[in-house]
């Protein structure tokens, strides 16, 4: 019942959310959804304001803010704070050249109430607005978004109370794949959790990456097209692909105590459950575009979820089931690897699966 109840009010603080007039997030819905505006992110950064150090844009973008000149808020002066141990309470800036001609504040990390969010037992807010539960299951592996170019999967792991039916499921690594390119963020599993220690692990190709926490604390491939950046010391990034195909924050979190006692997950002694919270953005998707979240991206996509019940449910898991991590073969999948995909590929790929 607690835990029915609280994902009622959860549903609540949603629907009110996206009923507020949130520009951004709005904006995410309309006819186009998901589709990030090229122009938001067209700008070169110029000096900034001598004596309070913010940072100012000279808009490229055709229209209204063309060859405009934007500034950061003192509230939030820079596009990457220093990160420090108070990194979690200081915003960024976040600069918009598109129609909006604006730079707003705004934290680094998921919003889980957001356009393209995955969090919690999974929780999902698609790209049209509804949010939803897919259970999945545990030791599982699913393709979120599977569209021409790209294809997201996700790998879940779980537990079964004693008499319960299903398992609770969390998304603990997820891969993106592109061309004959390859990345896997994951959660370590860790006993106890501390967030002092980092417990992302990040694989490109086959090989770990470390991301410095220091100058840029970026990461970026030999061709660009892929850039991991920290925006927390510890357990938080936000990976861009192919200048903005692709954009995602992920954080690790784990199960605490209050939660399980809470949902009743009976979590095993030695595990904290660590997981991934995400939330997505994309510059360019196909009108067919599949994938448990990925489908709700599809121009005129009426949700088939219940409305106005505590945990509407998403089914899909016969369409959306991948044989592995890696995998992008599932019966609704569009993503084909291009023929210059090796068996060399093939075999580092599964060596950092395993």
């Amino acid at each position: 019942m607690a835990r029915q109840a609280g994902a009622l009010l959860a549903f609540t603080i949603i629907s009110l959310c996206l009923m507020s007039g949130d520009k951004q997030q709005v904006t995410a819905a309309t006819p186009g959804k998901g589709f990030l505006d090229p122009a938001s992110t067209n700008y070169l950064v110029v000096s900034p304001i001598a004596g309070t150090g913010q940072e100012r844009f000279l808009c490229r973008a055709r229209g209204r803010c063309h060859n405009k000149i934007i500034s950061c808020p003192q509230q939030c002066p820079e596009r990457k704070p220093s990160l420090t141990e108070n990194s979690k309470k200081v915003k960024a800036c976040f600069a918009d050249c598109s129609s909006r001609c604006e730079t707003t504040c705004k934290h680094r990390i998921p919003n889980c109430n957001g356009y393209g969010s995955v969090c919690y037992d999974p929780r999902f807010i698609g790209g049209d607005g509804v949010m939803f539960y897919f259970h999945g299951k545990n030791g599982g592996d699913f393709a979120l978004v599977s569209d021409d170019s790209f294809q997201i999967n996700v790998h879940f792991i779980g537990t079964r109370p004693e008499g319960r039916k299903r398992d609770y499921t969390w998304v603990q690594a997820l891969s993106v794949m592109f061309d004959s390119h390859t990345l896997v963020i994951a959660a370590k599993k860790v006993a106890k959790w501390d967030e002092h220690f980092d417990t992302l692990t990040i694989n490109w190709d086959g090989k770990d990456i470390t991301v410095p926490i220091d100058g840029d604390a970026e990461w970026r491939d030999g061709k660009a097209v892929a850039v991991v950046e920290r925006t927390r010391q510890f357990n938080s990034v936000k990976v861009t692909v192919l200048n903005g195909l692709i954009e995602m924050d992920v954080k690790v979190v784990p199960i605490t105590q209050q939660d399980d006692k809470m949902h009743g997950y009976n979590i095993p002694q030695g595990d904290s459950f660590a997981h991934l919270e995400m939330q997505f953005k994309f510059g360019n998707l196909t009108e067919r575009v599949e994938g448990i979240l990925g489908q709700t991206y599809q121009p005129g996509y009426v949700s088939p979820v219940k409305k106005g019940v505590a945990m509407p449910m998403m089914g899909g898991e016969d369409r959306y089931r991948t044989s592995s991590l890696l995998s992008t073969e599932c019966v609704s999948c569009l993503f084909h690897r291009p023929v210059s995909f090796t068996e060399e590929n093939s075999t580092a790929l599964k060596l950092a699966e395993a």
